[in-house]
Parts: structure tokens; sequence; C-alpha cells
């Protein structure tokens, strides 16, 4: 990197030490998954897992706190933006990341995608993730299932061993922010067909795309 964006970066860092502009007010603060935490729980009896599961989370209100794929929100988390994503081929969106609940899993509360943090800045002026969806149906009861059928001593079983992405059969999601102010975020979306053959996605995007937000 150059000494320019590096000593633009220390700038915004020194700006929002001093609270002349803040920086930090948008970032990548919402989560992947908030079905099934604690947070959420609000239960009789305090069982977290099975008061919120995945299966509702598509159509309950959250009361705390919101989840979403690649997402970004102010820190307040009145205003969120996320991916939701569509292979035509699932029975529902791909809005937050799946995942077994504790006792679910053999090895316990385990998330099963493939996603990656691939770059970012202390202020979040620049971020970049990576999410990977199968062109075939993402299989959700199989892996409740086989890791079901497993003990603590077996390998848990994980979404790259049901073979969703042989022949790569999948799409590369690549989500890019860029903050031209602490109030406007530029947001860049690439999707990239990896396997052999045409195949249509159906991604659930604002209209304009790369789009920018101001708030």
């Amino acid at each position: 990197m150059s000494e320019g964006p590096i000593n633009a970066e220390r700038e915004r860092l020194e700006e929002a030490r001093r609270g002349t502009a803040d920086w930090r007010l948008w970032g990548p603060y919402l989560a992947e998954r908030a079905w099934g935490t604690v947070r959420e729980d609000y239960s009789a009896d305090g069982n977290a897992w099975d008061h919120f599961t995945h299966e509702q989370s598509r159509s309950r209100v959250y009361r705390w706190s919101e989840d979403g794929l690649g997402g970004i929100c102010d820190r307040e988390q009145r205003l969120c933006f996320a991916l939701a994503l569509w292979n035509g081929r699932d029975p529902f969106l791909k809005e937050r990341a799946f995942g077994l609940t504790g006792p679910q899993g053999n090895r316990g509360e385990d998330v099963k995608e493939c996603w990656f943090y691939r770059d970012a800045l202390p202020t979040a002026s620049y971020l970049r993730y990576l999410y990977k969806y199968p062109q075939a149906p993402f299989p959700y009861r199989e892996l409740i299932e086989e890791n079901a059928r497993r003990t603590r001593e077996d390998p848990p079983y994980l979404l790259t061993d049901t073979g969703c992405f042989d022949e790569q059969r999948y799409w590369d999601i690549d989500v890019f922010y860029a903050k031209a102010g602490p109030r406007e975020i530029h947001i860049r979306i690439y999707l990239k067909n990896r396997g052999p053959d045409t195949a249509s996605s159906r991604p659930m995007r604002p209209a304009g795309w790369p789009c920018s937000v101001s708030t």
C-alpha cells in the first residue's frame, strides 16, 4: 500500500479520536446470525435455541438485534444493509448465516456457511466480504440430520462435505464498501459464476447497482 492511503486512514482515525468526524458511525456491526442468541432470548425457561430457531428467523420480528450476510449498520443499528440472495431453487431467500443450534450439532453450535472477511480498515472506511452461494439447493435438512447422527467423537459434517460445491457450481459474491465521508457509503457487489454452465442467480437488491447510501 502506498503512503497516501495509509496517511488518509491515519487522518480519519485522528478525526474520530478528536470527535471532529464520526468515521465509526457506520461499520460491520451487523451479525451474520442473531437468531438463537441470548440477546434474543425472552423465553420463560431461558432456552434460547428452542425459543428462536433458524426456521423462525425469516418470519419473526427481532426484538433486540438484527442479522444479515455481509452487512453494515450504524452503531445503534437503526438502519441495516445486507445481502438477500436466491438461487432459484431454495424454498426461501438466503438472508442470514445458517447453522446448527447447540443441541443439533455433534460439536455444539456450528455455522454451516462459507464466507470470508477479505479486507478492512480500522474506521471501516473500506471493507471487503466474500460469500460462496451454492447453485444447488442449500442442504439445510441434510446438515441437520447428518450431524444429529454423529457423536462427539466424530468430525462435524460441514457444508463442503455435502457436495453442493462439486464442479465449482456456486457463485462468488464479492461485496465492497467504501466511505466517501462519515455519512456517505459507496457499495459495489460482484457476482461471479464459478461453475461450468450458465446459471441464473436472483439477488434481491436496491435499484441501481452499484449504489451509494447517504445518511
